[in-house]
């Protein structure tokens, strides 16, 4: 058992109270936590707004070359980085190995772009005149990460704000206080300015609101249910106040008669059952062409069948999945695969079919190892099956056509779109974010698009004698 304080002007402080229990064996304490106050919050950005100017001055190549050095302790402690995030998340070792593998890689990628320039120069109609661009930092970023991605997460949303010269407070997930723990331990020791990086461990009823009616937070970055991302968006924007909302998902995935049964079968399967189904970017609905249907579902069940299984992250997450199974069933969903009762808090992965698209376990997030599979008559119903939603994160199409492709890929209403490929994974270089009810439709996550959520412009123009 590991007690994880929070972290407030380079002094690690609180009492720890809330106990934190392996998902695949209770009578194991991971980790214990403060339950923080709105006092606690105060000293955190209080910290963060002392700090932040003289973090602002440091070059950019000194603000990246710590997150270098940080990837590089992260890596000597990979595995055990990835053995806590697998006790506390519930991730299989080599889903948690394959995380922490994707934190170092993010600490890089942001850290080397402290070497690249940020701003630009461009031409004058005026004489004598050169007009150039600067970015700037917003000041203090406050970071509300989930429980799902417990080290990646926060490490894409802390590296660019770092990188850019803010000072952050990040609130992480009650259930997976460890992995943001190790991530922020590896910051510290590679040089990070007390102050800088602050950490505060509560409830998000009480911390996250508190960060986001605070006016010393400039900016905040959101991951989470879309109810509770909604709530702060309408707070933030009150006071005119940079908000970036990554939130629910219901990803649908069409499959055409022209694709491989066994092939389409695979990549749905990866998208819904890998992760435990833990991820606002797993499939969780299928619609399938009438040549295909029958195969496809065949051999759906079988990958089913054949998933090895992390558990559920919690038993009220665990309630969930089985009340939409149970749900469907009284819908009159057949259960193809899956659907018996749990052992402990491990779930089987779960294919149901004989369910219309106004089901509940079609229109409503699960956020668990749980598929529909739907039948429609043509690509045309399929892709207005797809768009009947008010979530717009990812989809996908299995296709051999490539103008249909194309198609799909213009008309498809969400932010991510992948052809035959799951609908999960991302590169790290690449802008991420939805549409909807999805995201706040502003600013993207990753790559060199995150790093202007972090930043404003300013433009210079500079008369020569």
């Amino acid at each position: 058992m590991t007690n994880v304080l929070n972290l407030i002007g380079g002094e690690r402080v609180g009492d720890p109270q809330v106990a934190r229990r392996n998902p695949a064996d209770p009578g194991d304490v991971v980790a214990v936590t403060p339950s923080s106050d709105a006092s606690v919050v105060d000293a955190a950005l209080t910290a963060a707004a002392e700090a932040q100017a003289a973090w602002a001055a440091t070059p950019a190549p000194a603000r990246g070359a710590i997150l270098l050095d940080a990837a590089d302790l992260l890596r000597s402690r990979h595995s055990e980085v990835a053995s806590d995030l697998s006790r506390e998340e519930g991730k299989t070792f080599a889903e948690a190995t394959g995380e922490v593998r994707r934190a170092i890689d993010v600490l890089r990628f942001f850290g080397s772009l402290g070497w690249r320039g940020s701003g630009e120069v461009l031409p004058s109609a005026l004489p004598g005149t050169t007009v150039f661009t600067r970015r700037e930092p917003l000041g203090v970023a406050a970071l509300i990460t989930p429980w799902n991605f417990p080290i990646a997460i926060p490490a894409w949303k802390l590296a660019p704000a770092l990188v850019t010269g803010n000072a952050v407070v990040v609130k992480p997930a009650e259930l997976t206080p460890l992995s943001v723990a190790h991530l922020t331990d590896a910051l510290v020791e590679a040089g990070l300015p007390a102050g800088v990086l602050n950490v505060v461990h509560g409830k998000g009823s009480v911390v996250g609101d508190a960060l986001a009616r605070d006016e010393r937070v400039a900016a905040l970055s959101f991951t989470g249910s879309t109810g509770v991302g909604l709530g702060l968006h309408r707070i933030l924007s009150d006071r005119r106040a940079r908000v970036q909302l990554e939130m629910g998902g219901k990803n649908a995935y069409l499959i055409l008669d022209d694709a491989d049964p066994l092939a389409a079968a695979k990549v749905v399967a990866a998208g819904a059952f890998s992760l435990t189904g833990q991820a606002c970017t797993a499939t969780s609905r299928v619609y399938c062409t009438p040549g295909l249907r029958e195969a496809f579902l065949d051999a759906l069940a079988k990958e089913a069948e054949s998933y090895v299984m992390g558990p559920v992250v919690s038993e009220q997450q665990l309630a969930v999945d089985v009340a939409a199974i149970e749900t469907a069933r009284a819908e009159g969903a057949t259960i193809v695969s899956g659907g018996a009762a749990p052992t402990g808090q491990f779930l089987r992965p779960t294919v149901l079919t004989g369910l219309t698209h106004e089901s509940s376990v079609v229109r409503d997030e699960v956020f668990g190892p749980v598929v529909a599979v739907l039948g429609v008559d043509s690509y045309e119903e399929g892709l207005a099956r797809v768009n009947d939603s008010r979530y717009g994160l990812t989809a996908g199409i299995c296709t051999r056509d490539l103008t249909i492709a194309h198609h799909f890929a213009a008309h498809a209403q969400v932010g991510v779109v992948k052809v035959n490929r799951p609908t999960t994974g991302l590169d790290l270089n690449v802008p991420f974010g939805g549409v909807k009810d999805s995201s706040s439709n502003t600013f993207r996550e990753q790559g060199t698009a995150a790093l202007d959520f972090y930043t404003w412009s300013k433009t210079v123009y500079l008369g020569h004698e």
